[in-house]
C-alpha cells in the first residue's frame, strides 16, 4: 500500500494471529499500521483497512465470535465498511464477521470433528479489492496454512444462490479449496465446506471479506512461501487506484 494507507489490526482476548498480522501488514507489505484493543469506541482517524487475526477470542466460548461481536469496535468497524472501507477477517475473524452480520452464513464444527492443522490450496473466486489482481494475473492457486476446528463454512440454500452468481457485485464466493493443480475436489475440502467455500465476499463494493485459511502465515519466504503476501498485495492496488480515481475525479470537476 502507498505511503499515506493505514490498517488497523483489531485485537481480541484470546486473540494468537495478531502478530504475524501486523508484522505482514508493517514490516512486509509496508502499512503504516495501528493496534486496536477491542473495548476501543473508534478506529483510527484516516483507516483504510481493518484487519481482524485469528484465534480463539474469548475462548469460543458459548459459540466462536458470539461474544466478540458485542466488543464496542465492531459499532465503528461497520460504519467503515458502510462507507466502503475494506474490512478483512481472517479464521476467528471471518466467524466474528458472520457473527455480526457483515458477512453472510456462518462456520459451524468441521465435518471430521477435529481441529485442522496443514497447509491447503485456495484459489480466487470472485472479482474484489482483495482478489482483482490475482484474477488478472491469472487465476493463481495459493498455498495457504489453516488451523481452525470450525472453519465448515454453511448458508441457507438461497444465500448459496446468491453467492454463485456471477457479477462484479453483491455477496460472492472469494476463495474455494481446490488442489495443487486447482482442482475443486472432495478431498481438497479440509473441514467440509458447503461449495468447498473457503472466504466469502460481502459489503458495498464487496469490501468485507471473510477467509478460514491464514495468509498472513504465508507472506514470506523465511516461513515456507510467500502466497499470502498476493491477497495483501491486491488489496494494497484496490486502494491505491480508489486513490487515485478519486483524485482523478476530483481535478475532473
Amino acid at each position: 500500500m502507498p505511503l499515506g494507507m493505514h490498517a488497523a489490526v483489531v485485537v481480541f482476548p484470546g486473540s494468537n494471529a495478531d502478530t504475524e498480522m501486523i508484522r505482514t501488514l508493517r514490516d512486509i507489505v509496508g502499512v503504516r499500521t495501528s493496534i486496536v484493543w477491542h473495548r476501543d469506541n473508534a478506529l483510527p482517524a484516516g483507516t483504510d483497512l481493518v484487519a481482524i487475526p485469528g484465534g480463539f477470542s474469548y475462548g469460543d466460548y458459548l459459540r466462536c465470535g458470539a461474544i466478540a461481536k458485542t466488543s464496542p469496535i465492531l459499532a465503528d468497524i461497520r460504519r467503515h465498511a458502510d462507507r466502503g472501507g475494506l474490512v478483512l477477517g481472517v479464521c476467528n475473524g471471518f466467524q466474528i464477521l458472520t457473527e455480526c452480520g457483515l458477512l453472510p452464513g456462518a462456520l459451524t464444527r468441521n465435518a471430521n470433528l477435529r481441529f485442522e492443522c496443514r497447509e491447503i490450496f485456495v484459489r480466487p473466486r470472485a472479482r474484489g479489492p482483495f482478489t482483482d489482481a490475482m484474477l488478472d494475473a491469472g487465476n493463481r492457486v495459493l498455498r495457504l496454512p489453516i488451523a481452525h476446528a470450525e472453519g465448515r463454512y454453511q448458508a441457507s440454500p438461497d444465500v448459496l444462490a446468491t453467492l454463485q452468481q456471477d457479477g462484479t457485485a453483491g455477496a460472492a464466493i472469494a476463495f474455494d479449496y481446490v488442489d495443487a493443480q486447482g482442482n475443486a475436489t472432495e478431498d481438497a475440502n479440509p473441514n467440509g465446506s458447503a461449495l468447498g467455500i473457503a472466504g466469502v465476499y460481502a459489503g458495498p463494493r464487496r469490501n468485507v471479506m471473510g477467509l478460514m485459511p491464514h495468509p498472513e502465515r504465508m507472506s514470506e519466504a523465511a516461513v515456507g512461501g510467500a502466497d499470502g503476501r498476493l491477497l495483501f498485495d491486491a488489496a494494497r492496488a484496490a486502494l491505491a487506484a480508489s486513490v487515485g480515481a478519486a483524485a482523478g475525479a476530483e481535478r475532473a470537476s
